[in-house]
């Protein structure tokens, strides 16, 4: 089964060939990175934990408990969707804007609203925790001075000690930000 948020036609090759935006259709909202290791294991320990529960409420409509296998189905199926949800998290870019992902939440901007993206030192959340490191975040400032949330960071679930895959990410969402600024969506 294809993940389509997992995959990207090949743009992660693009610094290798040149070309800052690698993908034939700019309408199709897309992450510029791929899932980091970090994310993807919990990912996965979340899913081996849903597929558990799933068997468990196996065993118990086979018991022949059924208010006690409905609330194990709606417990595993709620895993199995947190496991999906952390792997949709992230910054999404498309000709019409930029999108940011959370777990709870997604907000997008279009590019008509976006004065500058760049990359800052600044101290950050280490892998989303409260305790904050020393290190690099992507930012994004609206016209009229709104205040925004980080988009990326150098130790964040997708970029913990990958210091080159950030740079890359980084580069891929000011490439996208310097093609679309002015360009209305």
């Amino acid at each position: 089964m294809p993940l389509p948020f997992l995959t990207a036609d090949g743009a992660f090759d693009a610094h290798d060939t040149g070309d800052t935006l690698p993908y034939q259709d700019h309408d199709r909202w897309r992450r510029p990175y791929r899932p980091g290791p970090w994310r993807v294991a919990i990912a996965a320990l979340l899913l081996l934990l849903g597929s558990f529960m799933l068997f468990a409420t196996v065993i118990i409509t086979a018991a022949g408990t059924w208010t006690g296998a409905l609330g194990g189905l709606a417990a595993s199926l709620a895993v199995v969707g947190s496991a999906l949800r952390l792997l949709r998290t992230g910054v999404w870019v498309s000709r019409k804007g930029l999108r940011r992902v959370g777990f709870f939440g997604t907000r997008s901007i279009p590019w008509s609203q976006v004065a500058e993206v760049r990359t800052v030192q600044q101290p950050v959340r280490w892998l989303g925790l409260p305790r904050t490191v020393q290190g690099q975040a992507l930012t994004v400032a609206a016209r009229g001075g709104a205040g925004l949330p980080v988009l990326l960071t150098d130790h964040n679930a997708d970029f913990l000690s990958r210091t080159e895959a950030f740079d890359r990410a980084a580069d891929s969402v000011e490439a996208w930000a310097a093609e679309y600024r002015g360009v209305p969506a």
